[in-house]
């Protein structure tokens, strides 16, 4: 099993759904952890805290450079740096082109893509500093084939892989490595609600379900939290140390197609 004592690793999004999940893998194997998202965070911090490591809290809004320069300046002095950054934000919106609202091209390009880029940038310096490091992006499936409806979050996690891939090729001579997960499907609440809106228009919950995973997803079962969290443990173990500028398809057989 990889052991990350004495580690700290930072999570955006990390109070639900692929980035918990994310988080409390990281915890288990002995790492210390920074959360990152809004609300109320006391109850997500309360079960990351039971596997025994330091955990703290910072409520930035990753859209903002400067909020995202705060959270790693709190990691610093709160924790001493951070030695694994997962890039796990994202927020979706689904359009025709013609009819995408500005605002939220903008909104999820900051999240989804912009974020990445500032949270890595303030983050290498440390970590060269200490002589090691992990970077994981969440990038996509969408960040290797489109879908309609999805420009922005397209645009955006393509961008994430070809920054990956430059940040990869930047650390290679070091002991920091940078490398992205695509999941398929994972039942996060940004899923549900599309099998939601399907339900909606009369169809069974259970064959909506089935319907969205069988147009994209050969397996017919959901990428898991957990799978992705055992996925970011191997990135950040001395197995994984060449893994190095990658982009790791978790997906059910999506892109074998």
């Amino acid at each position: 099993m990889t052991t990350l004592n004495g580690k700290t690793a930072l999570v955006t999004g990390s109070t639900s759904g692929i980035g918990l999940g994310i988080a409390l893998s990281l915890a288990k194997a002995g790492a210390n952890l920074i959360l990152n998202g809004f609300g109320d965070a006391s109850a997500v911090i309360a079960q990351v805290q039971a596997f025994g490591g330091k955990v703290g809290h910072h409520p930035a809004d990753v859209s903002d450079p400067a909020q995202i320069a705060d959270m790693i300046a709190y990691a610093e002095r709160e924790f001493g740096g951070v030695d694994i950054l997962v890039n796990n934000a994202g927020i979706q919106h689904v359009a025709a082109v013609e009819d995408f609202p500005a605002e939220r091209w903008d909104s999820i390009i900051a999240i989804n893509l912009s974020s990445v880029f500032h949270s890595t940038r303030l983050s290498l310096p440390g970590m060269k500093a200490k002589g090691w490091g992990r970077i994981v992006n969440i990038a996509s499936v969408h960040g290797q084939v489109g879908s309609v409806g999805k420009a922005a979050y397209v645009a955006a996690k393509h961008g994430v892989i070809g920054l990956t891939k430059v940040v990869g090729l930047e650390t290679a001579t070091s002991n920091v490595t940078c490398n992205a997960i695509c999941p398929g499907w994972v039942l996060t609440p940004l899923v549900q609600k599309q099998i939601d809106d399907r339900a909606a228009n009369g169809i069974d919950p259970q064959q909506a379900q089935h319907d969205l995973l069988a147009e994209k997803q050969p397996s017919l079962e959901f990428v898991t939290p957990p799978q992705l969290g055992e996925l970011v443990l191997f990135l950040c173990s001395e197995a994984g140390s060449q893994v190095r500028g990658a982009a790791w398809n978790i997906d059910g057989g999506w892109l074998a197609q």
